[in-house]
């Protein structure tokens, strides 16, 4: 598969994830919702989970098909000090003894990307531009994998520093159709992260 057609599938899983969270908050001619509050609270989480397991297999195929000679979508062949016969061993090289490989964890990303590609190229200078948001993104996926006072601590600490005063209960769902306060009016924190996500993948296959 083409860098090209990884970033398209990325796209499209991303956009059909925003397509859920519209129709989740849909309302009929009378502008009553037609579904109940927990079901867009949980479709809306399962949407944002969607994304980030995207950005996960994004990562993954991207690896896999630079590691295998890809060339970006601008015709820039990143130097490999690797030479897999195929995406599947690929892969098993990046598993190693292990049971899987996090892509949810970006520093090991990006050590990954410095051992397999000179300066890490096209991965450790774009995964590093947005690591902050990255982190952010894992608390958040961490909170809608399971609720804890860990992650609810970590919640509501991300909470803070995204609108600047304390939001205590705070629960996933309410902050990721929240206004982000220091993007475009319009703009809610999924939609934040959303884009710094696209624009990530974009420059990590246009190379």
């Amino acid at each position: 598969m083409a860098i090209i057609d990884i970033l398209n599938s990325l796209q499209n899983e991303i956009n059909q994830c925003e397509t859920l969270i519209a129709h989740a908050h849909a309302s009929d001619h009378l502008s009553r919702p037609i579904l109940p509050a927990l079901d867009q609270k949980q479709i809306t989480v399962a949407a944002f989970l969607n994304m980030f397991i995207s950005w996960e297999s994004f990562l993954e195929k991207a690896f896999g098909n630079y590691m295998t000679g890809g060339a970006t979508i601008n015709g820039n062949y990143p130097v490999k000090y690797v030479a897999p016969p195929s995406m599947e061993a690929a892969f098993a090289m990046i598993i190693g003894t292990h049971r899987y490989f996090d892509y949810g964890n970006h520093e090991n990303v990006k050590k990954l990307a410095t051992m397999y590609f000179e300066n890490g190229y096209p991965f450790e200078p774009n995964v590093s531009s947005i690591i902050s948001e990255l982190a952010d993104l894992r608390t958040m996926r961490n909170a809608s994998a399971h609720i804890t006072s860990t992650t609810q601590s970590a919640l509501e600490a991300l909470a803070l520093r995204i609108f600047g005063q304390p939001r205590p209960g705070i629960d996933l769902y309410q902050l990721l159709v929240s206004r982000y306060p220091r993007a475009p009016l319009g703009n809610t924190v999924f939609t934040y992260y959303r884009d710094k996500l696209l624009i990530a993948a974009s420059l990590i296959a246009k190379g």
